[in-house]
């Protein structure tokens, strides 16, 4: 069973690469099931109905040259996905998500989308805290690298208590890949993982392995193999995996090997989601 639970397309701000293509290209690279997570981050995007109009930023490095700052466009979206479903399910297990850029002061704007919408499933990251987002280091200014590290699992703890409609936490420690001191040491930051943690596994919920931690040079996984290490020490089970594809190159990309880190780790079985319920599979 190959799966690749991190997907994005033009349905996304920050990609060109077609929900078609995208699909041909999966049955193509052997994957048995895909699901489209795009681009949800209320306090900084707009939805494309927002009467203020949407905002533009230029692209950096691999991205559009314009990028509108808009969130999914739902309901095109979810009838993309339909007319996939329809057209290539014969092929290949086609399932709807969205990936949720969520920050505190955010939370009632998603609980009322996911009242809207029927989503196989949700990836619930931090990308910006106060609406400062981390790739500018705009949230890090001004602040020691101790100080931005335990702001960000603050904000994931606080989060995790309160939202309960997500699927899975994505890239965990987000944080390290735009930290330019390097990675903050793991024993620091163990008990509000821990925290973290059996909040997600009390709650039912799960994480993600990201996969996007080899394209982007990181030394270790995303989350780190000490953070999955303490995951399943703690008794979690529920793990999914995905490209965080942006464009053909990166879909499925690194999905296997991981697979047998998990198994080298203890891990013996990973998940795939229908309807928000988790459904496990054998690595």
């Amino acid at each position: 069973m190959l799966a690749d639970y991190h997907i994005h397309t033009k349905f996304s701000d920050d990609s060109d690469y077609s929900m078609e293509e995208t699909v041909k290209d999966s049955i193509a690279l052997g994957l048995d099931e895909i699901c489209f997570t795009d681009h949800v981050d209320y306090g900084i995007k707009r939805d494309w109905d927002d009467p203020r109009g949407i905002p533009l930023r230029r692209g950096g490095a691999g991205e559009p040259g314009w990028m509108e700052l808009a969130n999914v466009d739902y309901e095109k979206y979810m009838a993309a996905i339909r007319r996939m479903q329809d057209r290539y399910g014969d092929q290949i297990t086609i399932r709807a998500g969205l990936e949720f850029g969520m920050q505190t002061h955010t939370i009632p704007q998603y609980e009322a989308l996911v009242s809207r919408y029927a989503f196989d499933f949700i990836i619930l990251p931090v990308h910006q805290i106060g609406d400062k987002e981390f790739w500018t280091q705009e949230f890090q200014q001004g602040q020691t690298q101790r100080e931005y590290n335990e702001r960000y699992y603050e904000e994931i703890l606080s989060l995790v208590r309160q939202y309960h409609n997500y699927s899975v936490l994505g890239h965990l420690d987000l944080i390290s890949r735009y930290d330019k001191v390097g990675r903050y040491p793991f024993e620091k930051l163990k008990l509000v993982l821990t925290e973290i943690l059996k909040t997600v596994i009390a709650d039912g919920k799960g994480i993600e392995v990201n996969t996007s931690s080899h394209r982007y040079g990181l030394d270790d996984l995303m989350p780190s193999l000490a953070i999955l290490k303490l995951y399943r020490q703690l008794g979690g089970r529920i793990i999914t995996i995905g490209s965080d594809s942006h464009k053909r190159e990166h879909l499925g990309a690194h999905i296997r090997e991981t697979k047998q880190v998990l198994k080298k780790i203890g891990y013996t079985e990973f998940c795939t989601y229908e309807n928000l319920n988790p459904i496990f599979h054998l690595l």
